[in-house]
Formats: C-alpha cells, sequence, structure tokens
C-alpha cells in the first residue's frame, strides 16, 4: 500500500477517538498474536480514527525491538488501511532510529515517540534526540511530551521548523499553561492528543486548547461507552460528559490509582471482565487483585444512561 503522508495521517487521527489496544500474551508471557488481531478487529467495529499499537498501554517498555515489530506487523496487516497504524519507538537514540525504520518497514503509517529511558535532558538533548528519529524515517511523527522528555513550545517550534514530518504532540503532562503556550505559537502546525492517564477526565477542557482527540485506553473493553463519552465532549455536551464520569470514569481512576502501574493492569483486567482477556501484564506491572477485578465488572455493568457500553 502506498506510504501514508504525515500530514494525512495528522489530519486522520485529529478527526476521531484513537485506539490503544493492550497487547496479548499467553501464559509463558508471549506475543499471543491471533486473540491480538481479534481484538483489533472488534476495535475497528467501533470507528476509531486510529490505532496505537504496542503503546504505553500496549506495554511497550515490556517489549523487545524485535517483539515491538511483530506487535505493528500483525496490527497493520489486521486493519488492512481501514485506519492508520501508529507504531512506538524510543529509548536510546540508535534503538529509536531501528524501531523507527523497522515501523516504517513494516508498513507502519506513523510513529508515535515516548519519553527516553531513565535520563533527564536539556532541551538541546532533547532535540537532538527527536530530530535524529524525525530525520531516520518518512513516517510522520508524534512526540510524546511527559515525565523526562518534557519540550517547551520554543523547542517544539525549532523541531517543527526543521522537521515537516513532526507532525503531533501527545501531551501527558496536564499543565495547561504549557499547553497554552504551545498552542498559541505553534496553532494548527501540529495535531494535538490529549495523553494523561484516562484522558476522558481531561477531555473538556483540552477540547478549549485545540486538543480534538486523546487516547482511550478504556476503548479496549467499553469501545461504546468510549465513543459516545468522545462524541459527548467534541459536541461539548457537558451534562452528558459529568455523567459518563459520575458513573464509570471516576470510580475506574479510584482503582487504577490503588496501585503503580494500574494505569495499564486495569486496561487488561477490563478486557478480561467482558469475556475478552488479553492475558497477564509483564513484570514490573502487576495484575489487579480478585477482589478489584469484581470492582471492575461491577463498574462495567453498572454504565447506564446515555452513554452505555457495548461490551
Amino acid at each position: 500500500m502506498p506510504l501514508m503522508t504525515p500530514d494525512a495521517m495528522a489530519k486522520q487521527i485529529g478527526s476521531g477517538l484513537l485506539s490503544f489496544p493492550v497487547t496479548h500474551f499467553n501464559a509463558e508471557l508471549g506475543f499471543d498474536e491471533a486473540p491480538y488481531r481479534q481484538h483489533v478487529s472488534w476495535l475497528l467495529e467501533h470507528d476509531p480514527a486510529g490505532l496505537f499499537a504496542a503503546g504505553g498501554t500496549g506495554e511497550f517498555f515490556s517489549l523487545s525491538p524485535s517483539e515491538v515489530s511483530t506487535v505493528v506487523k500483525a496490527a497493520v496487516a489486521e486493519t488492512a488501511g481501514r485506519v492508520p497504524v501508529i507504531a512506538p519507538c524510543g529509548m536510546a537514540t540508535p534503538i529509536a532510529k531501528e524501531l523507527a525504520q523497522s515501523a516504517e518497514a513494516a508498513g507502519a503509517d506513523g510513529l508515535l515517540l515516548l519519553p527516553n529511558y531513565l535520563v533527564n535532558s536539556e532541551q538541546a538533548g532533547l532535540a537532538a534526540h527527536i530530530e535524529a528519529v524525525c530525520r531516520s524515517t518518512k513516517l510522520g511523527v508524534i512526540v510524546y511530551n511527559r515525565d523526562n522528555a518534557i519540550l517547551n513550545e520554543d523547542t517544539l517550534a525549532g523541531l517543527c521548523e526543521r522537521n515537516p514530518n513532526l507532525v503531533g504532540f501527545k501531551d501527558g503532562v496536564g499543565d495547561i499553561e504549557l499547553m497554552t503556550r504551545v498552542y498559541a505559537k505553534l496553532g494548527d502546525r501540529l495535531t494535538y492528543v490529549g495523553g494523561l492517564p484516562t484522558a476522558e477526565t481531561f477531555a473538556l477542557p483540552y477540547l478549549e486548547m485545540g486538543v480534538t482527540t486523546y487516547s482511550s485506553a478504556i476503548f479496549n473493553f467499553v469501545p461504546g461507552f468510549a465513543m459516545e463519552f468522545y462524541k459527548a465532549v467534541r459536541r461539548q455536551d457537558r451534562e452528558a460528559v459529568y455523567q459518563g464520569l459520575r458513573d464509570f470514569v471516576l470510580p475506574y481512576i479510584a482503582i487504577r490509582n490503588r496501585k503503580k502501574g494500574y494505569a495499564v493492569s486495569i486496561v487488561k483486567a477490563g478486557c478480561a471482565a467482558v469475556g475478552r482477556p488479553a492475558g497477564p501484564v509483564r513484570a514490573p506491572l502487576v495484575d489487579l487483585a480478585p477482589s478489584e477485578l469484581a470492582e471492575l465488572e461491577a463498574l462495567i455493568a453498572g454504565v447506564s444512561g446515555g452513554l452505555k457500553a457495548a461490551a
């Protein structure tokens, strides 16, 4: 298939809700491709604007580079061009460049550049890393601003000027002032993606700052609810949004916040709760306790009103 241009990819992902599927593991913690592809196929029935394979929710941090490539290839094969597939890259600069080139060879439509491993850096160092990745591929790049890789608006503007294929900015910081400065300086030069944990919580205020889409982890197991919630955000239906927050999102977050790493673990638990198990999480994460899974099952069953879960 012809390569999707960076601008076309960015425009497409900005048009709707984004799916970040979990990565399925078998009992031996190996990648389980058949149920993964079945899961991707089911998610596509609910019309996401793009699919991010092996991202944060997909346990990128616990996969080897060769496993990342395998997961991306499976996603590309299953989507068959129906939506853009965005592959992850990150870690050390040479590894990030290799992952970028591997994703391009696998037929991915874009890249999500995740934060560097371990170290904190100055703006010049972050810029050099991002620029090296952008120049290693023809794919459109979305930079993930969070943790130890936080760009300011001037660094980002310089990168955009020098790298036409840097087309997206995913925010995982939640700094309203920074987001305002970024959008004020760059405007429509970038597509903006909400990337805070359980992004539904921040979706309405972020929309006011030009963030038209976000990564929905709960789309993995309640895609109908997630999509209806997104539509309510886009039409700025505050009543419906706050109903969804009260009925599901905030109680869900209360479970998620009990232990470190549960932002991913609870998504896999949700898949199990709706009869679509994805296997355990890999270390260093831990799975939900049985009692917490029971709480989550009850919460999913209780979603009602105008935003109904389609499990």
